[in-house]
């Protein structure tokens, strides 16, 4: 059963009051031919008047206002999706020799998805594993993607914590570590260098739990959490996802929310506020399917996780507030 039920809890305690609080959020999932955006509420507290526009890359944009004085927001938004089986237009990928050859206008139409970014830079440390991956492809575009994808999954340690929300390629490099924000950008990195569009995906990925203890990552990355991962364009094929944290290709369980060029286009949760108070933030993602083993339909409850607890995210500066993508 591809349909799903998605719960994203925010909370931002104050420690002290604040007021005029301005916010934006990207929680809606996309509605298009490989997803079904079947329902989507969002709700605050304090109560708030929700207006909504998409963005230049189509995402869903939700901003709120809270101009009383409060120590407490909470945002929460809820889905249901239905995932869709891909169509195959049955072509061959195209052969890096011919992607390199006259006549490619793929950089130029995509040209912001090539360029370089502020948390994607193009680095000469990336040349390595841009050569390893080529001399791994197999000689086509699909194939130094999916390479590229798996080097990044074996040579780098996914390790909670170790970078922050405004971490770059460069970070991940010098640490041999990351989240899968990380591992998003350094893919991003990989394939732009060598020419090919990538965007950032930010999204939820449904846990496969199994007996043999294969699902636990996916349980870290996608039980509690937003996820992210990376798509590129194939020529000849479209925009295909890539999951270097996992280590897998993008799949019906990979659900995707916003695209952009990295982080810095897609958060779940933006704002600002009038004070000088302190922040602590906690969030709690609950991604099931909507029905059991039985076929019967279930909403799972949830909150966020207790204040008295460490957040998981960094902390941003007072009078700043944004919600880290995922651990």
């Amino acid at each position: 059963m591809n349909r799903y039920h998605l719960l994203h809890v925010t909370e931002f305690h104050y420690d002290a009051p604040v007021s005029e609080s301005y916010n934006e959020v990207r929680l809606r999932p996309m509605h298009d031919d490989r997803q079904s955006c079947v329902s989507f509420r969002l709700v605050t507290a304090p109560n708030s008047q929700v207006t909504a526009y998409r963005d230049a890359f189509g995402n869903w944009v939700h901003q709120f206002n809270i101009f009383p004085e409060h120590h407490l927001l909470t945002v929460q938004s809820e889905s249901v999706v239905l995932a869709h089986e891909p169509p195959s237009n049955g072509k061959m990928s195209m052969t890096l020799g011919e992607f390199d050859g006259p006549g490619s206008e793929v950089c130029e139409e995509y040209f912001d998805f090539v360029a370089p970014t502020t948390y994607v830079p193009h680095l000469p440390a990336l040349k390595e594993l841009m050569d390893a991956a080529e001399q791994a492809s197999g000689g086509t575009v699909a194939g130094f993607a999916q390479a590229a994808s798996d080097l990044i999954h074996q040579r780098f340690r996914y390790v909670k914590g170790a970078t922050h929300v405004h971490s770059s390629v460069a970070d991940a490099l010098s640490l041999g570590a990351g989240v899968c924000q990380d591992f998003a950008h350094l893919l991003l990195g990989v394939v732009r260098m060598r020419g090919l569009p990538g965007r950032y995906v930010s999204g939820y990925v449904v846990p496969e739990s199994n007996n043999d203890g294969a699902g636990s990552l996916e349980e870290v990355v996608g039980g509690q959490a937003s996820h992210a991962w990376t798509e590129v364009f194939l020529p000849g094929t479209g925009w295909v996802g890539f999951d270097p944290t996992l280590g897998k290709p993008a799949s019906l369980r990979h659900i995707r929310v916003a695209y952009g060029r990295d982080y810095g286009d897609v958060p779940p949760v933006r704002g600002v506020y009038k004070g000088h108070a302190g922040q602590r933030l906690s969030v709690d993602v609950r991604v099931r399917p909507v029905v059991d083993d039985a076929g019967h339909e279930f909403l799972q409850k949830t909150a966020a996780a207790s204040p008295s607890e460490p957040a998981p995210e960094r902390p941003q500066q007072p009078q700043q507030q944004q919600q880290q993508q995922q651990q």
